[in-house]
């Protein structure tokens, strides 16, 4: 009787044991493949989001999809890989940027592109400034363009597409900014 008692005990504890390690193992693998967490140290893409936001994207985001125009994205800084930033995709593959009088011009456009999310009218690099997007790269610029270190200051200009790590999905704290990003 006390034998069968000590092995029911051990295997209660080698349950949780392994219930424990699963959950551990599978926490990994979510953090590491399917979401990514972020802490927003500047003000570069305020309005949208603030310094000390705390933020997920989503790792699969992109995985059957390309990124599109107006997307936040967490990606590797081209000129220090070992920087994440996160900024909006102005220029898509293929596009021709233009930048005059604080207003962004896609492909010869002569109606400049709709930014309601910006902080504000910006002068800061405002043009005039032309760029054409290689393939397979992207150019971003921050919310708050008189105040971020984006595509229009880096030596290498765009981001790659395999250096996007996911696309931003929505703030979680603090709880007075929590909701999705636009």
């Amino acid at each position: 009787m006390v034998k069968e008692k000590k092995e029911s005990r051990l295997r209660s504890i080698l349950g949780w044991i392994l219930t424990i390690a699963l959950a551990m193992i599978a926490a990994l693998c979510i953090k590491n493949y399917v979401i990514i967490n972020a802490i927003v140290p500047t003000g570069s893409m305020e309005k949208t989001i603030k310094p000390g936001d705390n933020i997920f994207g989503n790792r699969l985001a992109y995985l059957w999809d390309n990124p599109r125009r107006g997307d936040i994205i967490i990606f590797y800084a081209p000129d220090d890989l070992s920087q994440k930033f996160i900024k909006r995709i102005i220029g898509l593959p293929g596009d021709k940027i233009k930048i005059m009088n604080g207003k962004i011009y896609i492909n010869d456009s002569k109606v400049p592109l709709k930014e309601d999310y910006l902080k504000e009218d910006w002068y800061v690099m405002s043009g005039p400034l032309e760029y054409k997007v290689p393939e397979n790269s992207y150019f971003v610029m921050g919310d708050n363009r008189n105040n971020s270190n984006d595509s229009r200051y880096w030596k290498h200009t765009f981001v790659k597409k395999e250096y996007i790590i996911g696309k931003g999905i929505f703030i979680y704290f603090p709880f007075e900014d929590f909701g999705e990003m636009k």
